[in-house]
């Protein structure tokens, strides 16, 4: 251990022989119960690049625990694999986030190795005969490299592999049905990988497993009814994949997990689905389900993703009973109806999407009462009314953009937590409330906004979007302080006056829109970065000649008229002198004939 440690000097290590010689003293190292005997090893996240240390350790014969992982090792020394192959009480190994890289060390030996942890390197090539000689092995991890070829059916001599993840790789193939020799595996992890073809059937005789990961392949066919078999089975994951038909109607009897996301399932969610007591945690979002949403639902349920489907009626008012709820995410469906006030009864829930459906009717009130309450969704619906008082405290996006809403925007001053507003596409009026938060981003374009813009919270630094309103007036120059903001639309309103001059100074805008107002005068030059868009404003002019020439021509038309009214004048004044006055004329003639 001193020559380890000497080894060790340029590193991170907080190994110090020359102050302390016993090594069961040292940081990271645990030994026998009798202080004998260095047992388990962790080197961990200390900078390590050179693997000629590696053979030294393989010299502590008690060793039984071996973390190298977070570090920088390229390779591992043959000399590693032969000498520590030969320490038969080695019961774990992990390499896992280095940069190691060509293929996989055939580990020969290892007798009584039953963890080997290889993740989140770069190796890569097929899997071959390089675990035949792991006699004890029970979790194997390789996921995050470049492995491909065929999913590895020979995992070791032992047949007593539990854990076996192979996730972000590049796999083909199909999933084999040798894997079921495994009897012992609970945990199977092949998501993020290019596997095709459909589920095995007889993946239902593993009676053990209790994880089952296929996410993100081009797995295809239906979901084995099969699976609801399991009765271990708690975690089921195949999001991201090609899966059609129905959902079939017992997979829920034993699950508290499930995600079915983004594949071709259609039909209608079975009655019982919801309801099952053990259900937690359900997605199956993006999809072409269709029908209404289940009422029957556990109220042990923690997150339901219905969104981006085909489902209609109304949202369920038994939806009160779920105390548990922390999001509901319906967004995207043909639900109709108004929103049941009866959902700010479940006081655990987060984040409430039920954007761009068909529902009408008020926002409710009772929503306030939702503590706990960080996002809700409602845009591109046909909600109508004003915008309730009082709105939950803890929001920090608000988004009722894109339906009905009429009224003035409430004080919003003890919302905090507020960081995105979205109101526009509505109805409102009034002016703009004082006292914003600490927004990060605010849209009210699209309503019937006017008076006074107040000062804009100096947070601002995406989207600051006051277009199509009835703002009037001069442009305000204090919105340059917002030195965070990358797009500023002032579009179709009617500002009038110059563009400040000092907007060219905010450091990170990239869009300035100004298109369809009344400004006039000189565009400031702005830097590169920015993009501009004024028309639709006839006075202005991007340089003073233009301007000059605009003004000209503004001052030719005040003289064309001038000169206009004087001759026309004259005219009539020389008519009249010519004629003289008739009135006059017949007082003469009748004073002749008398």
């Amino acid at each position: 251990m001193i020559t380890l440690s000497k080894l060790l000097i340029n590193t991170n290590s907080p190994w110090d022989a020359t102050k302390e010689p016993n090594p069961c003293s040292w940081i990271d190292v645990k030994c026998s119960p009798d202080k004998t005997q260095v047992t388990h090893l962790f080197l961990t996240g200390i900078g390590l690049e050179s693997s000629d240390f590696l053979p030294v350790i393989c010299k502590i014969g008690s060793l039984q625990w071996l973390d190298l992982s977070n570090n920088r090792l390229s390779s591992i020394p043959d000399e590693f694999i032969d000498v520590c192959g030969q320490i038969n009480e080695l019961r774990t190994l992990s390499f896992s986030h280095n940069n190691l890289v060509g293929p996989l060390p055939t580990f020969h030996g290892f007798v009584g190795l039953k963890t080997l942890d290889m993740s989140c390197n770069s190796l890569g090539g097929n899997i071959g005969s390089q675990l035949d000689g792991l006699r004890s092995l029970k979790s194997l991890n390789l996921s995050d490299n470049n492995f491909n070829g065929h999913v590895p059916i020979y995992l070791g001599m032992s047949m007593m592999l539990e854990e076996l993840q192979l996730s972000k790789n590049s796999f083909q193939g199909s999933i084999p049905s040798e894997i079921v020799s495994y009897k012992n595996l609970h945990r199977i992890d092949l998501s993020e990988n290019q596997l095709s073809g459909s589920i095995p059937d007889v993946l239902a005789n593993l009676t053990n497993l209790t994880v089952l990961v296929l996410s993100s392949n081009q797995l295809s066919g239906e979901i084995p009814t099969s699976l609801s078999n399991i009765q271990t089975l708690q975690y089921f994951a195949a999001n991201e994949n090609n899966f059609y038909g129905g959902v079939p109607s017992g997979l829920t009897r034993f699950l508290m997990h499930l995600e079915l996301w983004h594949n071709r399932l259609a039909g209608l969610i079975p009655p019982d689905f919801l309801s099952r007591p053990n259900v937690q945690f359900l997605d199956l979002s993006h999809n072409m389900l269709e029908g209404p949403i289940p009422a029957n639902v556990s109220q042990n349920l923690v997150i339901l993703r219905l969104g981006s489907n085909r489902m209609n009626g109304s949202i369920p008012v038994s939806f009160e009973a779920l105390a548990n709820l922390t999001h509901l995410e319906l967004e995207n469906n043909s639900l109709t109806g108004a929103i049941p006030p009866q959902l700010s009864s479940c006081k655990s829930l987060e984040v409430l999407n039920l954007a761009q459906n068909n529902l009408i009717g008020a926002l409710p009130a009772e929503l306030a009462g939702l503590g706990s309450l960080d996002v809700m969704q409602l845009q591109l619906n046909k909600l109508s009314g004003k915008i309730p008082e009082q709105l939950p405290d803890g929001l920090s996006t608000l988004d009722i953009s894109w339906n009905s809403l009429t009224g003035s925007i409430p004080s919003i001053t003890g919302l905090n937590n507020l960081k995105f507003l979205y109101l526009q596409g509505n109805d409102l009026n009034g002016s703009i409330p004082d006292g914003l938060p600490y927004l990060v981003e605010l849209q009210l374009g699209q309503n019937q906004l006017r008076g006074m813009i107040p000062l804009m919270p100096l947070s601002l630094q995406t989207v600051l979007n006051l277009s199509s309103n009835l703002f009037e007036g001069p442009i305000p120059s204090d919105l340059s302080q917002l030195n965070g903001l990358r797009v500023l639309d002032l579009s179709n309103n009617k500002f009038s006056g110059e563009i400040p001059v000092s907007y060219t100074q905010m450091a990170t805008l990239t869009e300035l829109i100004l298109s369809n107002n009344q400004l006039s005068g000189l565009i400031p030059e702005f830097p590169q970065r920015v993009s501009i868009e004024v028309t639709g404003n006839t006075g202005l002019a991007d340089s003073y000649e233009k301007l000059a020439r605009k003004k000209g021509r503004h001052n030719g038309v005040i003289i064309v008229v001038g000169v206009g009214a004087f001759l026309l004048v004259s005219i009539i004044f020389f008519l009249f002198l010519l004629l003289g006055d008739p009135t006059r004329d017949r007082t003469r003639t009748a004073s002749v004939e008398r």
